[in-house]
């Protein structure tokens, strides 16, 4: 099987010798996956492609005008057989295409922790992500590191067979993040996150940029992506640390005007509060956080009730901490096991324990 693989590789390689193949020759397991699920695909139709072309050339020479040796029947209407080619053969492939497709689309779910390191090496369970928080900006990548308490612009790095967590915004328009060598493209999109659970298997040096067109410097909007070993990263991240600045919430302000062809930027620490403040969209402190504004719009929301609510429940509104705001509205209830009133505010079903 891994041999009539690696053919149908090499034969599509021959026949698009002249583009670029990284989409068919990846360095991250997710991307391989990915890349099967092409050749798999490609493979069925051509089952049905490849005969309908040969057919189409021969029935042109056999039937042409000039051939009198051709069978001529004008009173044929019907045949059972050929009937059945025609439709269980489709048929038979659009089973085994939903099928393929399916079951790839749950196992590459993007949000999903990924399931192996590579097609011979299981999961480490112990071993936890490395989180990338990725934000889309005009017209630039910036990239940062909790676990390390750095960040970088337009340049990004991870360790080879760790997994990787992205998790991606933007401060703008919708985007699109997308390291072909590694997985498939995800959308960044402002107040909103959303991830991408990927691994690079491989060392080197790999092309990002932005899959979706966001406006004049779009063309622009690159950056190199590094797979290093794991002693090998940490002697980047000890670069960024050497040649950063701190990216707080003004510095960040900043950043978020449009540039064009803006350089690879280091940034030696990072304000532990901004990922939050820039999914929220309220990196200015005078503007109103998106999920303090919800909790001011279940509330009461505008008018004299609501530039109140804006004031005394401003930072009580916490996915994290819903029971911050039962705590503020009846003190009483703070010492009280309230978690059938959180999961009617979450939506969620309480949890009980087992007896």
């Amino acid at each position: 099987m891994k041999r009539a693989k690696s053919l149908i590789v090499v034969a599509f390689a021959g026949i698009l010798s002249g583009c670029n193949l990284v989409v068919m020759d990846p360095s991250g397991d997710i991307a391989i996956q990915q890349r099967d699920l092409i050749v798999y695909s490609t493979v069925l139709m051509l089952i049905v492609i490849i005969p309908v072309m040969l057919l189409t050339i021969f029935f042109a020479i056999k039937y042409r005008a000039s051939n009198e040796d051709a069978a001529y029947e004008p009173d044929w209407d019907h045949s059972i057989s050929l009937e059945i080619v025609i439709w269980t053969v489709p048929l038979a492939i659009i089973i085994c295409l939903a099928g393929l497709t399916y079951v790839a689309t749950h196992r590459l779910n993007p949000y999903d922790p990924i399931k192996r390191i590579s097609a011979d090496e299981p999961i480490n369970e112990e071993l936890e992500p490395m989180i990338v928080q990725v934000v889309a900006l005009d017209w630039k990548w910036l990239f940062i590191y909790p676990e390390y308490g750095v960040a970088s612009v337009n340049e990004a790095a991870a360790i080879v067979d760790r997994p990787i967590e992205f998790q991606i915004t933007s401060t703008t328009v919708m985007n699109s993040f997308f390291i072909p060598a590694m997985a498939g493209q995800i959308y960044a999109m402002p107040a909103m996150e959303t991830e991408l659970n990927a691994v690079i298997n491989e060392p080197g040096v790999y092309e990002g940029f932005s899959a979706n067109y966001s406006g004049l410097g779009f063309t622009y909007m690159q950056f190199n992506f590094h797979g290093l070993a794991a002693d090998e990263f940490d002697n980047w991240v000890q670069k960024v640390k050497d040649g950063g600045a701190e990216l707080d919430r003004a510095t960040m302000l900043k950043l978020n005007q449009p540039s064009i062809k803006h350089p690879i930027t280091y940034y030696d620490s990072v304000d532990p509060e901004l990922w939050d403040a820039i999914v929220n969209r309220c990196v200015d402190q005078n503007d109103l956080c998106n999920n303090d504004m919800m909790m001011v719009d279940a509330l009461g929301g505008g008018g004299i009730d609501g530039l109140w609510n804006r004031q005394v429940f401003a930072g009580l509104c916490n996915a994290e901490d819903p029971e911050a705001i039962l705590s503020f509205l009846r003190p009483q209830m703070s010492k009280q096991d309230n978690k059938a009133v959180v999961a009617a505010m979450t939506l969620m079903p309480p949890q009980t324990t087992p007896k």
